[in-house]
C-alpha cells in the first residue's frame, strides 16, 4: 500500500511544491450543451495524496519536463509543459525553467492529477518568473487548459458547475479517512459521457439557476447521504473490475465508497485512519491493484501547503 510523505522547500531559484489530488463526492451530468460540452454540478474535495512538482529557472527560454514514470510525456502533451507555455504567453516575457515531476497520482484515475499539476505549474513558475497576477486570472488561464485546473487554485471542498470550471467555495468537511484504490484499467473521459447518451439541454445556461449553498452548516451530514456518480453505471458495465473494487472497499469496512470522476478510481471512507490503514494492507495483497491511504484536505491546509509561493491578490 502507498502512503503520501511530504517535503517541500523553497529557494530563490528553485521552489518544490505538493500537488494534490481530488476526488469527486458527487458528480451529476445535467445534459450537453450546443457547443458539444457537458454540463456538470460536481463537489470536489481535495484529497492528501499527491505528486511533488519542482520547479528551477534556466537563463534561457528552454521548457524542460522530466518525470520518474516513463510513462508519462514530458513534451508538449504534458498539462506541466502547456501551463508553462501558456503563463510566459499570457505575461509576455521571455523566461525559461527546469521541472521535475515525481508522480504517485495514478494518471487516468478519476483524481485530477494532470490538472493539479498544472495548476502548481501556473502558481509555481508565476512566483520563480515573478510575474504579477492574480488567482482569478490565474483560474482564467488554467480553464483553457483543462476543467479541473480552476478548481486546484482554490482546494478543499469546492461545488463546480457549468464544464466544471466555475469554482464555488463551501464549507470544508471534516477530515475524513480515506483509502483510493485504483484497478489496472484504461477509462476513456469521451468514451465515458459518450456512453451516458446525456440530453441535449434545452437552454445553454440550463445549469445557471439551480441554487448554490456557498456556506451550509449541515453540508457534510447531507454530503455522505447524497454521494452520487453519474458515471458508476457506465464505469461498472465497461469495466467490471472498478465495480469490485467498490465492492472490496465496502467489505472492508468503508461506511460509504465512490467512483471519482469518469474513473478508474474509487474511494472508500472509514470511520478511523488505522481502519483505511488495515484495510488498505489487505486489499494490496490481495490484488495488484494500487491502494492509497489518505485524508482528505481543508482548504485551510491546503493553501498552507502551496504557502510559498502565495504572493498572489
Amino acid at each position: 500500500m502507498e502512503r503520501e510523505v511530504s517535503r517541500f522547500s523553497v529557494s530563490e531559484n528553485i521552489l518544490t511544491l505538493p500537488s494534490f489530488a481530488k476526488i469527486n463526492l458527487s458528480l451529476r451530468v445535467l445534459g450537453r450543451r450546443p457547443d458539444g460540452y457537458h454540463e456538470i454540478s460536481t463537489i470536489f474535495q481535495t484529497v492528501t495524496l499527491h505528486d511533488h512538482l519542482t520547479f528551477q529557472s534556466l537563463s534561457d527560454d528552454r521548457i524542460e519536463l522530466t518525470c520518474d514514470d516513463e510513462d508519462i510525456p514530458v513534451d508538449q502533451r504534458n498539462l506541466v509543459w502547456q501551463a508553462a507555455v501558456a503563463l510566459r504567453a499570457n505575461a509576455g516575457i521571455h523566461a525559461g525553467a527546469q521541472i521535475n515531476l515525481r508522480k504517485r497520482i495514478p494518471a487516468g484515475g478519476g483524481l485530477g492529477g494532470g490538472s493539479s499539476n498544472a495548476a502548481v505549474t501556473l502558481l509555481g513558475l508565476a512566483h520563480l518568473w515573478k510575474i504579477r497576477t492574480s488567482r482569478e486570472e490565474l483560474a482564467n488561464l488554467g480553464a483553457l487548459l483543462g476543467a479541473d485546473v480552476p478548481f486546484f487554485l482554490t482546494g478543499g471542498t469546492a461545488r463546480g458547475t457549468g464544464t466544471g470550471i466555475d469554482i464555488h467555495p463551501l464549507t470544508d468537511e471534516p477530515e475524513q479517512p480515506l483509502l483510493i484504490v485504483t484497478p489496472k484499467v484504461f477509462v476513456s473521459t469521451s468514451s465515458s459521457y459518450g456512453a451516458l447518451n446525456a440530453p441535449a439541454l434545452t437552454k445553454a445556461d440550463g445549469v445557471a439557476n439551480l441554487p448554490i449553498s456557498h456556506e451550509s452548516p449541515d453540508f457534510s451530514v447531507s454530503l455522505r447521504e447524497e454521494l452520487f456518480n453519474d458515471f458508476e453505471p457506465v464505469a461498472f458495465r465497461l469495466h467490471p473490475e472498478i465495480r469490485q473494487a467498490k465492492e472490496a472497499l465496502l467489505d472492508s469496512g468503508a461506511r460509504r465508497a465512490l467512483l471519482s470522476g469518469s474513473g478508474a478510481s474509487v474511494f472508500g471512507i472509514f470511520d478511523s485512519r488505522e481502519h483505511s490503514v488495515r484495510a488498505g494492507g489487505v486489499l494490496s495483497g490481495m490484488t495488484n491493484w494500487r491502494v492509497f491511504s489518505c485524508t482528505t484536505l481543508s482548504r485551510a491546509k491546503y493553501v498552507a501547503a502551496l504557502s510559498s509561493c502565495e504572493q498572489l491578490s
